[in-house]
């Protein structure tokens, strides 16, 4: 049998919540399963205001213009991320620049962020990398001396915590996502958190095409009309309805950074080298087990070169994107675990034996 690196599940009622959608005659966005939703998210992670998105994607584009983000402008983030939270600005006009990552938790390194900032730095995004947060203590004490906006790419940490605050709810704003490989799943889809009670009116106009017809329903006002710029980053009632937010099934990872609690998002290993990883992910696809490295570090990218800079050099960044490999994590994974680590072990005694021989050569 072959054990896929992710594979959706369904926690129950998934298809019946869709079939009520269908049958309550909404399959448009904001009906009762994305305000359920909505309501979910603000009660377990106490943020001042959350908005159903598509994807993460769209929560961090939201994010960009909620921070009034302009050409030239910089904002800090690490290379080793996903392309969309570096995107998000670079569609603003903004330069993202990136800071190394700490080679424990592999998140934002705060010790180095102070030394990126200049007088164009508008915001900074820290990555919560596998679930596990971001110094955000240190990190918001260096936005509140420079004036700056705090966006947590927080799209693999829902219910992780920081010293027992959820993470998404500790910077001005927060993003989370329902992609298929995360914790909890829609497909696509995402949120944006809004912490920051300035800025939750607006958040409400941008999703709303720049419009404010959310006023419009609650009564506030006898007809909406365009008021801002925006797009449309209302996810359908489908999305919602799969959603739904009743259940997640999380364990929790041994490893993980003091005054942490993870979500076991995902399992890496770290091997000695790029061509250690690749024989290693080519040894369990013998077995019919995938495994996958993850990011290429932005700055490297083509893209990254053209639009974004470093910080200075990246060398933990460079290093751990070489050798990070992912294995398989996914419920009902647990049926099938003793074939990974038996797979996953063979292929380091076989190593061990290898570097054996040739000393003895």
């Amino acid at each position: 049998m072959h054990i896929p690196f992710n594979k959706p599940y369904l926690g129950g009622k998934e298809l019946w919540y869709i079939a009520q959608a269908h049958a309550k005659g909404q399959m448009a966005g904001d009906g009762s399963f994305t305000k359920q939703c909505q309501r979910w998210l603000e009660e377990r992670i106490g943020c001042r205001l959350a908005l159903l998105t598509h994807s993460c994607t769209a929560a961090l584009e939201m994010a960009a213009i909620l921070a009034d983000i302009r050409p030239g402008d910089e904002v800090i983030m690490p290379s080793y991320t996903f392309v969309s939270t570096a995107n998000a600005f670079v569609l603003r006009g903004a330069v993202p620049v990136f800071v190394d990552i700490r080679p424990d938790t592999l998140n934002l390194d705060e010790t180095k962020i102070e030394a990126a900032i200049t007088p164009r730095t508008r915001a900074i995004v820290p990555v919560h990398y596998a679930g596990v947060g971001c110094e955000m203590d240190t990190i918001m004490s260096i936005a509140r001396r420079h004036r700056l906006l705090v966006i947590e790419d927080a799209a693999q940490a829902i219910l992780s915590n920081y010293r027992g605050r959820p993470l998404g709810s500790l910077g001005h704003l927060g993003t989370l996502s329902f992609h298929e490989t995360k914790n909890i799943i829609s497909g696509e889809g995402g949120a944006l958190l809004i912490n920051d009670p300035t800025l939750v009116e607006r958040a409400e106009v941008i999703r709303e095409k720049g419009t404010n017809r959310s006023k419009f329903f609650r009564g506030q006002v006898d007809k909406y009309t365009w008021v801002d710029i925006g797009s449309s980053y209302l996810p359908g009632e489908i999305i919602a309805a799969f959603e739904h937010l009743e259940r997640a099934e999380l364990v929790r990872r041994p490893i993980v950074a003091p005054g942490c609690l993870h979500n076991a998002h995902m399992y890496y290993l770290l091997l000695r080298d790029l061509a250690d990883r690749t024989a290693f992910i080519e040894a369990m696809k013998s077995a019919d087990i995938s495994c996958v490295f993850h990011y290429v570090p932005l700055h490297s990218a083509p893209n990254g070169r053209l639009v974004g800079r470093p910080h200075g050099l990246l060398p933990v960044t460079d290093d751990l994107a070489d050798r990070l490999v992912r294995l398989p994590l996914w419920l009902g994974l647990d049926d099938h675990q003793a074939r990974v680590i038996a797979a996953a072990n063979g292929y380091f005694e076989n190593r061990a034996r290898r570097s054996e021989a040739s000393v003895d050569a």
